[in-house]
């Protein structure tokens, strides 16, 4: 296997991160692969970034800025170190194993996402795509955006053992807005949607985007979701059929811009989604969905696997501010968001 020449470069890489719209939770397994999963998501304005840079002594650095956590090691002690950052760990060896030999080489990789961890909008999985587009740059990789988005889940999935769905990785790679389609055998097709520019527009003026002040382990909510599929598989699969059922007319609504129907497809989808695990509402959440309401919100739900993160609503744009304040008696913070077309870029410096 060819041993790369490293460059005395820096390289940076972003992805934005991704709000989870409708579908989410059939994109896991064993639904998906049973029934096929569908979900459509679009990337917003908000980004994880990664550097990489050489170093010249032996030493291996990982730093998250935003979650103030590192690690450092000799090149020669890396396998027998333990690490706080599994995702930064994961990904260099990933690379160093199979594109340098088994090398490991003096690196530094240093990032940070803007929202909190378990915010509900991916953001550990779109670390590991832009670490993964950091390094397909600085080797010279000529990995397309579905190659990232696989690999960034079996890295995540398999190396670091952390349970999920699939959408994230595929988000961060592609970008903006996109049917995604998870079939059988690990089959994967996306396809982009070509919303008239009024309509996005008219998403923009609607959507406000809440933190609700808790984070929350994703992981554990999914696992709840397949433990629920395995015990009482009918019944499950029957709330998942309808999410998947309102996702697909959820896109011909989009398409159409007919907003007073896509409401009631996020309503409807947001009931059910409830009805998979007890751990996606709780009465925090049940109560600032249902004041968002009273205040002029048309439709809203949790973005991501639920129990905390960001909420979204739309909101007639007129009593926006009415919602807004609404909300900021709970606590937290309330966010403008813009969607964005571009999925992972990375870049030399």
């Amino acid at each position: 296997m060819k041993s790369y020449k490293f460059l005395k470069t820096i390289v940076r890489a972003r992805s934005p991160l991704r709000l989870g719209l409708l579908g989410g939770g059939t994109d896991l397994s064993p639904y998906c692969d049973k029934f096929g999963g569908v979900v459509i998501n679009s990337t917003i304005d908000k980004y994880a970034y990664v550097t990489i840079k050489e170093r010249e002594d032996d030493y291996i650095f990982f730093c998250s800025d935003d979650l103030k956590k590192f690690d450092k090691t000799k090149t020669l002690n890396f396998s027998e170190s333990s690490f706080n950052l599994m995702l930064h760990k994961e990904c260099y060896k990933y690379f160093m194993d199979t594109y340098n030999c088994g090398e490991y080489i003096p690196l530094s990789i240093i990032s940070h996402c803007e929202v909190p961890p378990g915010s509900g909008l991916g953001s550990s999985s779109t670390l590991v795509v832009t670490i993964i587009k950091a390094f397909v740059e600085y080797l010279n990789l000529g990995l397309d955006d579905y190659e990232i988005a696989k690999l960034a889940f079996y890295i995540e999935r398999v190396g670091c053992k952390i349970q999920g769905g699939r959408q994230d990785q595929f988000a961060a790679a592609f970008g903006g807005f996109n049917l995604m389609e998870f079939l059988s055998n690990d089959r994967t097709v996306i396809t982009p949607l070509k919303i008239k520019n009024w309509i996005l527009c008219e998403l923009e003026a609607s959507l406000v985007l809440y933190f609700t002040g808790n984070s929350r382990l994703s992981s554990d909510i999914i696992s709840d979701q397949i433990e629920n599929f395995k015990r009482n598989t009918e019944l499950n699969d029957n709330y998942m059929h309808d999410i998947k059922k309102q996702t697909y007319i959820f896109k011909e609504l989009l398409l159409k811009g007919d907003f007073n129907h896509i409401s009631e497809s996020i309503n409807q989808s947001w009931i059910n989604k409830k009805k998979t695990s007890q751990k996606i509402s709780n009465s925090k959440i049940d109560k600032i969905h249902a004041k968002a309401m009273q205040s002029g919100a048309h439709a809203g739900k949790i973005s991501g696997a639920g129990g905390g993160g960001f909420m979204w609503f739309l909101v007639d744009p007129e009593k926006k501010i009415k919602v807004m304040n609404t909300l900021k008696e709970f606590g937290g913070y309330v966010s403008n968001c813009s969607f964005t077309s571009k999925g992972c870029a990375a870049w030399r410096i």
